[in-house]
């Protein structure tokens, strides 16, 4: 499962950083909560670990915009769950990855992407 809010605003981490929407993803024993520092990223700059689904939302409803939390498809195989779009490492798919690099589904066609 994976949703994303929305927050009312900026909210700064202990790190100094400005979050301003987040992704919950579950995973086989908790989830990940994916932060965002710039409102147009597709990829998440960071991440936290908690325990389950309940728990993200006791710490970080209070920020989530009226919108509230809305509900994404899980990704396509082998592409980042942290992605709004289809990316994936280059070579993933075929059993070589080529870590640092990353293609993005396009038309049909998957294409060099370079996150900013």
């Amino acid at each position: 499962m994976r949703k994303y809010a929305w927050l009312k605003d900026p909210h700064v981490t202990a790190d100094g950083m400005k979050v301003w929407k987040i992704m919950l993803c579950t995973a086989d024993h908790g989830c990940y909560l994916f932060l965002y520092s710039d409102p147009d990223a597709v990829m998440s700059s960071s991440d936290l670990w908690y325990e389950s689904p309940e728990e993200v939302y006791e710490c970080w409803d209070e920020f989530v915009d009226e919108k509230r939390w809305m509900e994404l498809e899980d990704p396509l195989p082998y592409c980042q769950h942290d992605a709004f779009v289809p990316v994936r490492v280059k070579g993933r798919n075929i059993g070589k990855p080529e870590w640092g690099k990353f293609e993005v589904l396009r038309d049909g066609s998957w294409i060099e992407y370079k996150p900013q």
